[in-house]
């Protein structure tokens, strides 16, 4: 599988232009299998109200923004996973959406909500879903769900080869963090942050792509960047570290859950 993430900025609150930006973005990774875009790549992140933020979302059933990547998913004949500002009746929802040429497959809702978004959006309520793209299982966290250990196990426990991390990162930790996660649960992570500055906060890019062994594959600078890096699942399936130590059936479940 190929993937490619789309390091870029958003246009905060100006969708037509953000469309713009990724019409040629998604041009050049169309040699990707699967393409992963930032957190709230629909709207941008730095809302000053719920009000504001809810205004500036969608519907996954009545969206210009989910409906542009479908075409490019038809086009391009690709997969793509991207952050999405959600309204579902008066409930609103940092998300992560998987879209394909036939539409959408799944949702997930952020379940850690980072300083303001706790006055913004709701706490995820989709629990920890698992997507199978070309056979290869998949499962999605958003940004600073990266900081609970827990989540990234309970994927790897579900048996997924990669987990997608669709970002807005401004604290400068979890790009550090990620090969380790990586290597302790032996699977793929690929997160793909945004660039720029919204008002008083900047993100740090470093977008990031790391194998089960904990190795770099691909990190972008702070530019708006595309990497792309071809993954092979069946090391994410070989869950040995040594030759005696499986890192899943030696886990002490007798002494911790």
């Amino acid at each position: 599988m190929k993937i490619a993430l789309i390091q870029f900025a958003p246009v905060f609150g100006d969708l037509k232009s953000t469309i713009e930006s990724l019409k040629v973005l998604l041009f050049r990774a169309k040699e990707a299998d699967l393409v992963v875009l930032p957190e709230l790549a629909n709207t941008g992140y730095n809302f000053d109200s719920r009000e504001e933020a809810f205004g500036q979302s969608e519907t996954v059933k009545d969206s210009v923004f989910l409906d542009f990547i479908q075409e490019s998913c038809l086009q391009y004949n690709f997969t793509v996973v991207t952050g999405f500002s959600e309204k579902d009746g008066d409930q609103l929802y940092n998300s992560a959406v998987l879209m394909n040429a036939t539409g959408l497959v799944g949702t997930y809702r952020k379940l850690h909500l980072f300083m303001n978004e706790k006055n913004i959006f709701e706490k995820g309520n989709l629990g920890l879903p698992v997507f199978i793209v070309d056979d290869v299982k998949i499962g999605i966290l958003v940004c600073f769900d990266w900081m609970f250990p827990e989540v990234w196990r309970k994927l790897a426990l579900q048996g997924v080869d990669l987990i997608l991390h669709p970002s807005n990162l401004v604290l400068p930790y979890a790009q550090s963090v990620i090969p380790s996660y990586a290597l302790v649960n032996r699977i793929f992570i690929a997160t793909a942050n945004r660039i720029g500055t919204e008002k008083e906060l900047s993100f740090t890019g470093q977008s990031i792509i790391v194998n089960p062994r904990g190795e770099v594959l691909a990190k972008a600078d702070m530019l708006e960047q595309i990497l792309f890096v071809d993954i092979d699942p069946e090391l994410a399936r070989d869950k040995m570290i040594t030759k005696n130590n499986d890192v899943f059936k030696d886990r002490r479940t007798d002494i911790y859950e």
